[in-house]
């Protein structure tokens, strides 16, 4: 199906698939600096060859991300069985980003899909244009369900060095149907590459034959129920018929499995995508050089060889805060697209012209009533949030130091204790050798243990938690993994971040999250334990100048306050209006106790309650965090929705809204979109509901975080500008170095203003604690 000359051809890249298929078939090249890159001159190679053979008029990447996709979620087994990415091959990764950058190819990834349903999005998003050919470019066959009419698929074989371009005919020929059948295909016979069990027994000659005279999977089973004896007259046993009638739903699942899907939140643009339209030469040349690839300089194409033409967007004219206010206003308008590029923006509007996008975002924004959003609480933070980073947070670095030798000696005891306990030496932090120990050697019940996709009882956190009280190694294996997590990410590895000052400077993420909460990188200051003891010993390390302290503001219990609100219920708005602690309210009702009868344990089974029901959590996982009987949490689950049925009303109207407007929605008016909520899967569908009950609740109090973050930085400028500096949001908590002279006037207006917020039926209220260092604060 090679393109006619009056046809416009786009081509897709399968760009990870490319990248592995290079991995494994090349030795291991390495460049004038001794960096691997085999990998990476590999799929250059295959670059190079594409751009000569099937000469694109538009040509984009999509790659897939570290995170967990939907697969996973569904399947724990999903390609479990694939050893962990090779060290050498994740650099590679980002240099094949950094170049096709370079080319000027845009690159379109999603966390929670995989390429290939990118790669199908994207052709469903172009299905309509008349005269243009589709080529996937891929180093594997898992597209091929997409070849159709105006869409072919060209794929590696024998390395890197052959490739087959299939069209309809070419998968006709291979398997002897339609290709769009190899999902009902794979729903039979499985998929052992990404771990996809099918029906076990039936092998690709048997699902060959079952889809070449019946169809797909949902014609199998009704021609099965209907005519049993078809099915015998066309070659088939009754030990398959059985396997059939037996393994139905896995059949489906692993068919829902393989299916690639063509609904991933992106949104493809043309004039972002033309070969060569933006590409920088020099930079191209260098990259091949600095890599050792000069024997594929010669196969650059010649508009990068010879002069060089760019379309002049405008974007070497905005400033970092110009760039980063199209960027959130762009988040703003579709949280799920987390932090997005300028790349992303252009692609979007379609559209070159700096001040073309800026009136199209505006546009929007107006149009979706996001204006008081963008104006008035994210526009402002670009600057806060800038400032905060740049004053950073003074780090003791004498103390970390002491610390990382005695915590290594720590190590060392709990390895020690840990290899006593187990009656012999052996690697802890291998999973495969840990799990022979425990369940093998040590004859630890493995009961309700899941397994890995190898086959091996698993060790992960989840799973040893089912054994826990078994065995006192178990307790040893947690503490031993706190304590390595901590000194590795945060004791040995903070210095490594901070200025000549010993100052640490987080990166605040405004456009990190699909809530509207902030994040923090380099380091991420949000994964800090906050209620452990470890946890505290590593906060002791961000500490106050001389003459200062640190001071936090803390919301207390601000999504609970929020859920009240915006439920209406009343009593858990009375018990707020109160004073009342509400968990031990929420304990009295569910448990039927007087309030003051209520004691620590119920008190602390009301406050899993009251977080799970916020959260979407079911009967299921109550059950699990509460750690009782399906028939107990059942009880109190139903109990208190009998209780607090306002709770229960809000939830059911808010995933009502969501279904027919398509998002959820903050007090503030700020959106989280949730097309899955109608999704036909189930646990996609379930997942999409709990959301849209959370949405609002955890996105209207990072709105109220937001909102006191402006009117605090208004008030110390006013009030305090050289003896207060804000320099740190994590969770609902604002931290603040404060000169010891004005303690106690700062500390009362800043708690004034951030409780000021009127929009809750609820009173807010601010936990104010003070010290020395962050983890010694009272």
């Amino acid at each position: 199906m090679m393109p006619s000359k009056k046809e416009k051809v786009l081509v897709l890249l399968d760009a990870h698939a490319i990248l592995h298929r290079a991995f494994h078939a090349l030795p291991s090249f390495t460049s004038p600096t001794g960096e691997p890159t085999g990998a990476l001159y590999g799929f250059l190679s295959m670059f190079l060859k594409i751009i000569s053979e099937l000469k694109p008029d538009y040509l984009v990447a999509c790659y897939d991300l570290p995170e967990p996709t939907f697969r996973h979620i569904a399947y724990e087994k999903y390609k479990a069985q694939r050893p962990k990415m090779d060290r050498e091959l994740i650099p590679q990764i980002g240099k094949s980003k950094e170049i096709l950058g370079f080319f000027g190819v845009p690159i379109y990834e999603k966390a929670g899909f995989e390429a290939d349903d990118v790669l199908a999005t994207i052709v469903a998003q172009v299905k309509k244009e008349k005269e243009l050919k589709t080529i996937i470019v891929t180093g594997d066959l898992d597209t091929l369900q997409l070849v159709q009419s105006g869409v072919g698929v060209y794929a590696m074989k024998k390395g890197i060095k052959e490739a087959v371009l299939y069209d309809t005919e070419a998968v006709k020929k291979r398997f002897g149907f339609s290709p769009k059948m190899l999902p009902d295909f794979k729903g039979l016979r499985g998929d052992p590459s990404d771990n996809i069990i099918g029906i076990p027994g039936i092998g690709e000659k048997t699902a060959e034959i079952l889809i070449q005279n019946f169809g797909s999977l949902d014609n199998i089973y009704k021609k099965l129920s209907k005519d049993e004896e078809s099915f015998k007259k066309a070659g088939i046993t009754p030990r398959i018929i059985n396997l059939l009638k037996e393994n139905k739903e896995e059949a489906f699942f692993s068919k829902e499995l393989a299916e690639t899907r063509g609904d991933v939140p992106i949104s493809f643009s043309f004039s972002g995508s033309a070969w060569l339209l933006d590409f920088d030469a020099e930079k191209i040349k260098n990259f091949f050089q600095e890599n050792g690839f000069r024997s594929l300089l010669a196969r650059l194409p010649s508009e990068v060889t010879g002069p060089k033409r760019k379309t002049d967007t405008g974007e070497g004219l905005l400033s970092e805060e110009q760039k980063e206010e199209l960027k959130v206003a762009f988040w703003l308008l579709d949280s799920r697209r987390v932090n997005p590029s300028l790349d992303d923006i252009f692609n979007f509007t379609k559209t070159d012209s700096i001040e073309d996008v800026k009136k199209i975002l505006w546009q929007a924004i107006k149009k979706d009533n996001l204006e008081n959003l963008f104006l008035n609480i994210e526009m402002p933070l670009i600057r806060i949030l800038s400032e905060m980073s740049e004053k950073g947070f003074l780090l003791d670095i004498p103390y970390l130091k002491k610390l990382s030798v005695e915590y290594h000696k720590k190590l060392e005891k709990i390895q020690s204790d840990i290899w006593k306990l187990a009656g012999e030496e052996f690697n802890i932090n291998s999973p495969k050798q840990l799990s022979e120990v425990l369940f093998q050697k040590m004859g630890i019940s493995s009961k309700g243990v899941r397994r890995t996709g190898q086959g091996t009882l698993s060790t992960r956190f989840s799973e040893l938690e089912k054994i826990k009280e078994a065995h006192p190694i178990v307790k040893e294996i947690f503490l031993h993994r706190e304590l390595a997590k901590l000194t590795s990410t945060y004791i040995d590895n903070l210095p490594n971040l901070t200025d000549a000052e010993s100052k640490i400077h987080t990166v605040f993420n405004q456009t990190g999250t699909v809530t509207g909460r902030l994040s923090s990188s380099e380091p991420n200051m949000q994964n800090i334990p906050t209620r452990t003891s470890l946890g505290k010993v590593v906060r002791c390390a961000f500490v106050a100048p001389k003459g200062w302290k640190i001071v936090s503001f803390d919301y207390s219990q601000i999504e609970l306050r929020v859920a009240a609100s915006l439920s209406g219920d009343k009593k858990l708005k009375e018990a707020f209006l109160r004073g009342d602690d509400i968990h031990t309210k929420v304990a009295s009702e569910v448990f039927n106790v007087p309030f003051e009868k209520v004691d620590r344990e119920m008190r602390r089974r009301a406050k899993i309650i009251n977080f799970g029901i916020i959260y979407g959590m079911g009967i299921n996982s109550l059950k699990k965090n509460l750690e009782c009987s399906k028939e107990e949490a059942e009880t109190f689950y139903n109990e208190y929705f009998s209780d607090f049925s306002g709770m229960g009303k809000y939830m059911e109207d808010t995933k009502e809204k969501v279904r027919e407007n398509g998002f959820a929605e903050t007090l503030f008016g700020r959106r989280r979109y949730l097309p899955e909520i109608k999704s036909p899967i189930i646990f996609i569908r379930k997942e999409a509901e709990r959301m849209a009950i959370n949405a609002p609740i955890q996105g209207t109090a990072a709105d109220i975080m937001k909102i006191a973050m402006v009117r605090v930085d208004e008030l110390i400028k006013k009030k305090f500008p050289k003896s207060v500096k804000m320099i740190l949001q994590v969770h609902d908590e604002l931290l603040f170095e404060v000169k010891d002279d004005i303690i106690k006037k700062a500390t009362r207006s800043i708690k004034e203003e951030m409780e000021k917020e009127d929009s809750l039926d609820a009173p807010i209220l601010v936990d104010v604690l003070i010290g020395d260092n962050w983890g010694n604060i009272k």
